[in-house]
């Protein structure tokens, strides 16, 4: 059983075991804070674009992973960056869950049987018009993934408990357009998790995390 102190101030060790966190995704959305202001909500009557990615949480030997995934950069949509597994919600999808699965299954190659499914995180909306529900996905190794090589660079795997130190969360903003950007990001051993990624990331932090 791995354990994580999830703040400097805590006292308590928190199990992350596949129960304790499927109890806590069943949380109801944390409230919204006045400092994330990375959040929008997209304009009322905008074209929204729905979407899924899968978290997938494996379960190595002393610790729970994240993977992630690696864009190539030859991508329309954003290159090279750092993402979930994932993308836009097809007709033939039963549901939100059948669309992260079938992404995942399309770009890394993880076939869905190896997925237990432990919830869903609140959906998150980007400015680009994407309406974004991450899915949370348990699984035991050993794990054999098959890459594209036309969308995905590379795969790898970070621990859990990189991304559940707020240590680690970084406000940062841009000028795009006129406006002022706020946005978050999780560097991690050279690589720079930040945009929506590092947002959902944030998401799941807080539902594993606080009491509210």
């Amino acid at each position: 059983m791995t354990h994580v102190r999830l703040t400097p101030r805590s006292r308590r060790l928190f199990p992350l075991t596949r129960e304790w966190i499927a109890e806590r995704l069943r949380r109801p959305a944390p409230p919204p804070r006045p400092e994330d202001r990375h959040v929008i909500k997209l304009p009322e009557g905008a074209p929204v674009t729905l979407a899924a990615v899968l978290i997938p949480l494996v379960n190595r030997a002393g610790e729970v992973t994240v993977l992630l995934t690696q864009r190539t950069p030859h991508l329309d949509d954003h290159a090279s960056q750092i993402s979930f597994p994932g993308g836009r919600v097809e007709p033939g999808d039963a549901s939100r869950e059948d669309t992260a699965l079938r992404e995942a299954e399309e770009e890394i190659g993880l076939a869905r049987d190896r997925v237990e499914l432990l919830g869903r995180l609140p959906d998150y909306e980007v400015p680009s018009g994407f309406r974004i529900t991450p899915v949370v996905g348990w699984i035991e190794p050993p794990l054999a993934l098959r890459p594209d090589p036309f969308e995905v660079a590379e795969a790898f795997e970070a621990p859990l408990s990189f991304f559940l130190d707020p240590a680690h969360h970084e406000r940062r903003s841009y000028r795009f357009r006129g406006r002022h950007r706020h946005y978050l990001a999780m560097p991690y051993r050279g690589r720079y998790i930040w945009g929506a990624t590092a947002a959902i990331l944030h998401i799941l932090y807080r539902l594993l995390h606080e009491d509210y």
